[in-house]
């Protein structure tokens, strides 16, 4: 799922998107194409979505077993290092053996994303960000490599696969 290798996918780095209500900046141009390749990747499959929202990783619903594909967008950067395992564990018991798990998140862009503030004991890294009420808090948030999430993963997945975009990146396994 390499952006690269797909003949329909634009290079938006060379366009100047603004958001004016009628345009699409970048960052939500390079999502919309993400979300457009993992929509043909699950097309057919009883899908459940995650999305966390600022920084918080949804809880999976109960009944959500069986499953054909899970997508998980922007919780696997949140979670801390000690959290990944369950996470992953509550996926399969919902989708089940061999089904697709898709993760999509974000890549470190200089001047865009928040700096990385430190990393604990256990390998997990945090972000300072402001709330809308103007109060400072550290957060989970993470920028694995491509070996590192394969490495990750390897013992719950198999055919791991790792795309990544200007904004985003996309990994698809299949749950052992």
């Amino acid at each position: 799922m390499n952006h690269e290798e797909h003949d329909d996918y634009e290079d938006y780095e060379d366009e100047d998107y603004e958001d004016d209500g009628e345009g699409l900046s970048d960052r939500d141009a390079d999502l919309a194409d993400v979300r457009e390749q993992v929509a043909q990747l699950t097309d057919g499959l009883q899908t459940l979505t995650l999305t966390g929202d600022d920084g918080v990783v949804p809880a999976i619903p109960d009944g959500a077993a069986g499953c054909g594909a899970v997508v998980a967008e922007f919780c696997w950067s949140r979670l801390k290092r000690a959290e990944q395992d369950g996470f992953l564990a509550k996926l399969k018991k919902a989708a089940g053996k061999d089904a697709l798990l898709v993760l999509v998140d974000e890549v470190y862009v200089e001047g865009l994303s928040n700096p990385v503030a430190r990393t604990d004991a256990d390998g997990t890294t945090y972000e300072i960000v402001t709330t809308e009420e103007g109060q400072r808090i550290e957060r989970p948030m993470s920028y694995p490599t491509d070996s590192a999430l394969r490495k990750r993963l390897s013992n719950a997945a198999k055919e791991i696969r790792v795309a990544r975009w200007e904004y985003f990146w996309v990994l698809t396994c299949k749950f052992k």
